[in-house]
Formats: structure tokens, C-alpha cells, sequence
């Protein structure tokens, strides 16, 4: 049995369905520095190095959204970039010759917004995770974040020609003064002339991110916004409720928008269903007809991740590790520079992060997995950990009996009830330790 008891869930399913974005576990607002520094070589020469996911991270926007959270600056010049790219070229070669032998069943450009680096900028980095790195770029999947503003047909040129089969971009809406009141300056035809470029460029994949519960959006916009989307056939589509999150442009309005995301998330969801798609999570949404593929599996819960350049998180069985994390534009600019300054030789250390014990293991698997339509396999579970799953963990049955959960022989899914309370399910599966160093933590 799991150490650590869980809050009863039917107190948190009385709470807003909002709280918190869950997508991993544990929160990076649950790491701390590590006294010791733990070498990199030794970490990873305990892992399974043989189906690795390699994530750079490029902290660069060209105006900073009023609900974003993430670790990216829009103070930044050439010179400035220039350091930025040289420094993660200087991190890759330190942390491949501690990782030795490894295989790359995924690689992603993420951000920020990884086409706002200049063209040769750009192709400097996927360089870098070819031939320094070794991810060969032809035979994996490779996705690439971007903006309506920076996709421009040279960056997704060189992107397609360089292997990369999936472009994300961001409209967030396609209806304009929504997208105004989150204080981003885009226009509809911009937005439709990049994904029209993106389609010309023959990614297979092209995913579009939409937000419901923005200031001023009702049902019927919010429909309008997936309509126009749908125009362009992507084969994915997230679907994203707002956060108001402490120290973004947004953090200060205290307005409930808990009506208006439940409504707007049944009728996206209804609208992309009736429209051939699946549904992967809260908000992944795939076309039926897109679902096959032969590349390299890659397993969230089992296999690593390599991450490279400021804000990047990597992952081991038993340690997540980054740099430090930050909101206020200052704390980040603050971060950035002393990133560029680290000495070569601090890139053999993982410095920050947290470390799981057979516990947190535990959870985030069983996390992982439950938030997917892949559902809990329990049998997985059994082979993984040696252990049975309703011992370690009985709250488990919770779940079932409020109708969030429907259990199979070997597996454990959410119903279409628990898939739409997938953020309450998701905290509720968080340890004590890791909700007070959540709660603990200074947001910077």
C-alpha cells in the first residue's frame, strides 16, 4: 500500500474543475535544488537509454500571451540568440557524452516558439540533435511548436526537408478581439495564410491549439473558432480550458468562467466527434484516419526524456531535473543569462529537479496512464512494479464508484465524466509531499 493517503476525491470534485493544468507528475513547482549536484552519467547509465524521447527547448515569443505560464522571454536581440543557440550546443555535447549509447524514439522543438529564431538559427539546432545528439531525424517522429507570425515558408521548408513531421501552431481563436482581450496582437488572415503555408509544405501531421473560456467568448464563437479550424482538416486538434494563472497578464482577474469552459468543452467535444475525431485526453483530439503509424514507440510512463537548453525537463526513473523555473519576465531574462554563463562542466550535473521513490513512480504511472485513452493497464502495472495495483492503491475504487472510471479485466478507463474531469482526477493522484512543495514553492 502506497504510503501517503489521498484526499477523498468527492471533496475536490466540489471544487472549481480548474484548477490546474495536469499533464505530468510531479509539477515542476515541486523541485528543488540538489545538494548534492547529481552527475549525469551515473543517472542514465541506470536507465533504459534505448527508446528516448529528446526535447529542446527554444524560451523565445514575439509577444508574451496574457494567460502564458510558460518559461519564455520576448527580450531578446540577435547577439543575445546567438549565446542562446552556442550554449545549447555546449550543453548537448556534455550531456550526450554522459548519456553514451542511447536511441531516440521521439525529438520535439518546443518553447516559447521555436520558429522566432532565425532561419540559420533554426537549422543550428536540428544540427544539433542530429549530429550531436545522434536522433536521426529522417526515421523519427519530430514535432515543431510555431506562431502564425513566424511561419514563414523558408522555416517550414526547411523544417519538412529536415524530417519534421508534425507542426503545431497556435491561434488560440480565430476570432480576433478574443484574442485581443488575452493582450496577443493577431489578425484571422494571418492565421489562415500560415496554416494554408503549412499545408502547402506537406506535414502530415498539423495540429492547431484552441482556448475556450477566453474574456468575451460565448458557445457560439468558441463553435465558430472550431468550424474555422475544421476548415483546414488538421489532423489534430487540442482543445485547452483558460487558467488564470499568479504573475501572468490574466493572474489578476478573479471573474468564473467555470459555466462557460463545461459548456464550451461539451460542445467542442460533441462538434469534433461528430466530425470523425477521437478523443486521446481532455484535450487531445485526433482524426480517426490519422491514427495508424509505424514509428518507433515511445511510452510516457516507461521511457525517458533528454532534455536541452534553459527550461527543458529531462527524465529518469527516478529523477525529473531541469533549470530553475520562473513567470516574471526579469526572473526569466535572470535564468536565461546565467544559463548562457554555466561552465561546461556544470552541464555534467543535474542540479534541480526531484527525485521519485518507488511511490512517486507509482503515481505518476498510474497518472500517465489513466489520463490517456489508453487507459490503467493493470497488468502493465503488475509486470512494471511487481506489485498489485488495488493494494497499492485502494482509493482507486473511487473512482469507480463515482462513475469517473469503468474497470476492465486488465484495464481501467475513464468514463466520458472523468476524461472531462481529468484535472481534479489528475491532482487528486498527488502525493502529500509533492501538494506542499507545490504549495511551498515562490513563484518567481
Amino acid at each position: 500500500m502506497l504510503t501517503t493517503k489521498t484526499k477523498p476525491l468527492q471533496q475536490l470534485l466540489k471544487q472549481s474543475p480548474y484548477q490546474a493544468y495536469v499533464y505530468s507528475y510531479p509539477h515542476k513547482t515541486a523541485y528543488r535544488p540538489l545538494n548534492p549536484p547529481i552527475k549525469l552519467a551515473e543517472l542514465w547509465t541506470k536507465q533504459d537509454k534505448q527508446s528516448l524521447f529528446l526535447y529542446i527547448h527554444i524560451p523565445f515569443c514575439e509577444m508574451r500571451c496574457g494567460f502564458c505560464n510558460l518559461f519564455t522571454t520576448v527580450t531578446h536581440n540577435e547577439d543575445f540568440i546567438t549565446q542562446y543557440v552556442y550554449t545549447v550546443q555546449r550543453q548537448a555535447k556534455r550531456v550526450k557524452a554522459a548519456l553514451g549509447e542511447a536511441s531516440f524514439a521521439r525529438f520535439a522543438l518546443g518553447g516559447g516558439t521555436p520558429t522566432q529564431l532565425p532561419l540559420h538559427h533554426l537549422e543550428t539546432i536540428l544540427n544539433i540533435a542530429e549530429e550531436t545528439m545522434g536522433a536521426n531525424l529522417q526515421h523519427l517522429p519530430i514535432s515543431v511548436e510555431m506562431s502564425p507570425e513566424t511561419a514563414d515558408k523558408d522555416k517550414l521548408q526547411l523544417l519538412r526537408d529536415r524530417g519534421v513531421d508534425r507542426a503545431s501552431i497556435g491561434v488560440q481563436s480565430f476570432i480576433e478581439s478574443e484574442v485581443l482581450a488575452t493582450q496577443r496582437r493577431q489578425s484571422t488572415p494571418q492565421v489562415k495564410a500560415a496554416l494554408t503555408r503549412m499545408r502547402e509544405a506537406g506535414f502530415p501531421t498539423i495540429n492547431i491549439d484552441l482556448i475556450y473560456g477566453l474574456p468575451g467568448q460565448t458557445v457560439d464563437t468558441w463553435l465558430q473558432s472550431i468550424q474555422s479550424a475544421l476548415h483546414f482538416q488538421p489532423e489534430e486538434i487540442y482543445l485547452y480550458p483558460l487558467y488564470v494563472r499568479p504573475l501572468t497578464g490574466l493572474g489578476g482577474s478573479d471573474k468564473e468562467w467555470d459555466d462557460i469552459r463545461i459548456s464550451c468543452y461539451r460542445e467542442g467535444r460533441s462538434l469534433l466527434l461528430s466530425q470523425g475525431y477521437t478523443q486521446v485526453s481532455m484535450r487531445m483530439f485526433r482524426r480517426v484516419s490519422s491514427l495508424s503509424s509505424s514509428t518507433p514507440v515511445y511510452c510516457c510512463q516507461a521511457d525517458g526524456m533528454v532534455g536541452i537548453g534553459c527550461g527543458a525537463r529531462s527524465y529518469t526513473d527516478t529523477l525529473h531535473y531541469s533549470n530553475e523555473y520562473a513567470v516574471g519576465s526579469k526572473e526569466i531574462r535572470d535564468i536565461l543569462q546565467a544559463y548562457i554563463q554555466t561552465p561546461n562542466e556544470t552541464f555534467d550535473y543535474a542540479t534541480y529537479g526531484f527525485q521519485l521513490n518507488i511511490e512517486e513512480q507509482r503515481r505518476r504511472y498510474i497518472l500517465l496512464s489513466l489520463l490517456s485513452d489508453e487507459g490503467l493497464n493493470t497488468t502493465a502495472y503488475q509486470q512494471r512494479f511487481q506489485s498489485n495495483l488495488y493494494t497499492d492503491f485502494p482509493e482507486l475504487t473511487q473512482l469507480i464508484d463515482l462513475e469517473l472510471a469503468t474497470p476492465t479485466e486488465k484495464k481501467i478507463h475513464l468514463t466520458a465524466k472523468g476524461i472531462e474531469l481529468s484535472d481534479t482526477v489528475g491532482a487528486w493522484l498527488f502525493s502529500e509531499q509533492v501538494n506542499q512543495l507545490m504549495q511551498t514553492y515562490n513563484l518567481k
